[in-house]
């Protein structure tokens, strides 16, 4: 039984050895504190019954004992009012500094309130002396949080003995450490008291606090651009109800009016009937001298595909060469893909027939020797060239320029860049760089000639102003033409005018009040109806064979994101069946090219598959559809796609299958483009069940396909 009980109690001691550590460390902070106080409250209290004898003190009959030679009655009373008079006192400090208390002030003011000493009395004395007033007039606010805090103090004086007397069985080697403890951390405390007592008493600062954590509405900032960006001449959008008639619009010569007339063309689209003028005007006095003398402003036109674009900058060149003399390269057109220089090259010989004006188109299809007979020919007194107007590509034109002998620019006055903004993404910009630069160019054979040679235009001087010079305009036309300054500052434009359909509407809600819609970026065409398809990955296939074979589309343009994808996707519904299909990418030779354009257009083909190489400025007859069969990544490409279709007013329908973790992403491309009206047109998976099994038998085929392919390529 003893062995039990030694067990017993040596476990407990072990368990609560860390716990009394930490009790014996409180209570040496606390003693030292009281035996200062106590020593503190004995003086006073000697003073106080020397000075209130006679009047019998505050204390009672037993206030003027000893209070260290009698601990009974007298001592549980000065208890009581040690209590009262710390609480009050601390209440005090708590509003007068307004700070918290600290663990070990809280520990200190426990234990002497357990101890009974009055460690406030001497402060509440002089407090007496000094402000009697204000202390009858605090006494009931004082009274009622005495009362509340007397009862917390009592509770916690009685747990803190019954603490005590469990501590005082410790061995007796933590009774004889403590003291040197018990020093050395009274004095940290009275340093740290005194820390805080300084910081607590220091001057208010006079610094000011400028912001917050609290969350602030993020102010937008306003572009700044220049005024020609900013206050655009604006070019209605609604083709249907903006027609003007071809004889209303002035300056343009009778010769091509019939042209017009003939090819069945009896009005002029929006953008058609703002433009020609202004390019008319600049180029009054002839093409050798600007208005007035002075060299004439660029032109930038953003107006939506199948507005007319085109036809906007054909009709004025025509018509200001008319009276050329001499054949030089007056007009020189830049386009990004050969299909549309094809394009534009065809709307130029129609107007150009029977004018005696020459139009050469430089794509690269035919051979380099070919081109270079078209263009120059060498004669005894030199080359001279064959061309007046033409029609390029970057990269073939960048090379006539360095290697065709006799080949020269300086003679040019229109330069046009359709598709402004891919002629600066992607790239070309050395290209324009080098075409003003052979502008520019100083010839040395040329010596009857140097009063017509022109020099790179800068301030306008006296010396500058004493020999005319042919001016170098230049024309910007795009669907989606950039506002960002710093790519158009690296045309190099000449105080540009611009003639834009993108602005925004504003609507009329009541009497007197106007809303303003979101600035929209782009502009589609008017007739364009756009959804989007949410699936995965798996069922594109199925719902491009869903809408051709069970919704009946027909006439449809599909868009790919690589020549492979197409060139595969082509094949599965070749070997699906049932529908006339055919693919156009770079990959195939241009006269085969060519041939599927003519089919696609006379009906033959009710299916292309494409990449993005049709998806810029072509013409494309007959689109009722376009799909987007890989969702593209970027919003002009987007803007072009669906362009192919509803132009010139015409209607049209767009469908995009998007992938789910793609839709998210697609609808904020179209939202910050100011594109919303797209609707959203789920398909079930119960309308595509009737085509799997057959899909999956073209998948068969199309694996076999794909290997043979590969093998012929290899061999």
């Amino acid at each position: 039984m003893a062995l039990f009980c030694i067990n017993r109690y040596g476990g407990e001691e072990e368990k609560q050895g860390d716990e009394e550590e930490e009790d014996a460390e409180a209570k040496a902070r606390a003693r030292v504190l009281l035996e200062r106080l106590r020593q503190q409250a004995k003086a006073r209290q000697l003073k106080k019954q020397q000075e209130a004898q006679p009047e019998g003190g505050e204390g009672g009959p037993s206030g003027g004992a000893d209070p260290g030679l009698s601990p009974g009655g007298g001592k549980r009373k000065r208890k009581g009012e040690s209590e009262e008079q710390s609480c009050a006192q601390g209440q005090k400090k708590l509003k007068k500094k307004q700070r918290p208390r600290s663990c070990s002030e809280e520990r200190a003011d426990a234990e002497e309130a357990a101890d009974g000493s009055t460690p406030s009395k001497k402060k509440d004395s002089r407090r007496k002396s000094e402000v009697p007033q204000e202390r009858t007039e605090a006494d009931s606010e004082e009274d009622i949080k005495q009362q509340e805090n007397r009862s917390n103090l009592k509770n916690k004086s009685s747990q803190r003995k019954k603490a005590d007397e469990e501590t005082k069985g410790a061995g007796t080697r933590k009774k004889e450490n403590s003291p040197r403890a018990e020093g050395s951390q009274s004095t940290k405390e009275e340093l740290s008291l005194a820390a805080l007592e300084e910081e607590t008493n220091l001057p208010p600062s006079s610094l000011v606090v400028l912001g917050d954590y609290d969350r602030k509405p993020v102010q937008k900032v306003q572009a700044f651009l220049p005024q020609w960006l900013a206050q655009p001449k604006l070019v209605q959008k609604r083709i249907k109800d903006n027609l003007v008639p071809i004889g209303e619009v002035p300056g343009i010569h009778p010769r091509l009016l019939k042209k017009l007339q003939m090819n069945g063309i009896e009005s002029f689209f929006p953008v058609q009937a703002e433009v020609i003028p202004a390019i008319l005007q600049s180029a009054s006095n002839g093409y050798l001298v600007g208005q007035g003398g002075y060299r004439p402003k660029d032109i930038c036109v953003s107006a939506p595909t199948g507005s007319g674009k085109t036809l906007s900058f054909v009709i004025p060149i025509v018509q200001v060469l008319l009276d050329r003399v001499v054949c030089q390269v007056r007009a020189l057109v830049v386009l990004p893909t050969k299909e549309l220089a094809q394009q534009v090259s065809k709307v130029f010989n129609i107007y150009t027939d029977g004018t005696g004006l020459k139009v050469v188109l430089i794509t690269g299809q035919k051979s380099f020797a070919k081109e270079q007979e078209m263009l120059v020919q060498k004669k005894v007194t030199g080359y001279c060239s064959l061309a007046d107007i033409i029609v390029a590509t970057p990269g073939r034109l960048t090379d006539h320029i360095s290697q065709t002998a006799g080949f020269s620019l300086t003679q040019l006055r229109f330069l046009i860049v359709d598709e402004a903004d891919r002629m600066i993404d992607d790239m070309h910009q050395n290209c324009l760089n080098q075409i003003v630069k052979a502008a520019f160019q100083v010839e040395n054979d040329s010596g009857s000639n140097m009063l017509f040679q022109r020099t790179k235009p800068g301030p306008i001087t006296a010396a500058s102003s004493c020999y005319p010079q042919i001016p170098l305009q230049k024309l910007l036309f795009s669907a989606t033409l950039t506002q960002d300054p710093e790519k158009l500052q690296q045309l190099d434009l000449f105080q540009p005018r611009l003639f834009t359909s993108v602005y925004s509407e504003k609507k009329t809600f009541g009497v007197g009040t106007e809303t303003e819609q979101d600035t929209k970026k782009y502009t589609l065409p008017e007739g364009l109806s756009q959804c989007y398809v949410p699936c995965d990955l798996n069922s594109k296939p199925l719902l491009l064979l869903y809408f051709m074979l069970k919704m009946k589309f027909t006439r449809v343009l599909c868009f790919t994101n690589s020549r492979e994808a197409s060139h595969r996707l082509f094949l599965l519904v070749q070997a699906f069946g049932g529908i006339a299909v055919a693919e156009f990418s770079s990959r195939l030779p241009p006269n085969e090219r060519q041939r599927t354009m003519k089919e696609f257009e006379q009906g033959k083909i009710q299916l292309l598959i494409s990449t993005d190489a049709t998806a810029r400025g072509i013409d494309v007859k007959g689109v009722n559809y376009v799909i987007n069969y890989d969702a593209p990544q970027f919003i002009r490409t987007y803007i072009h796609r669906v362009g192919r279709t509803a132009r010139a007013g015409k209607v049209g329908v767009a469908f995009s299958l998007v992938l789910r973790i793609q839709e998210r992403r697609f609808l904020r491309m179209l939202k910050d483009a100011g594109i919303q009206d797209i609707k959203k047109h789920p398909v079930k998976g119960n309308s595509l069940k009737p085509l799997v099994q057959k899909y999956e038998e073209a998948l068969c085929k199309l694996e076999k396909t794909v290997k043979n392919e590969r093998a012929q390529k290899r061999a």
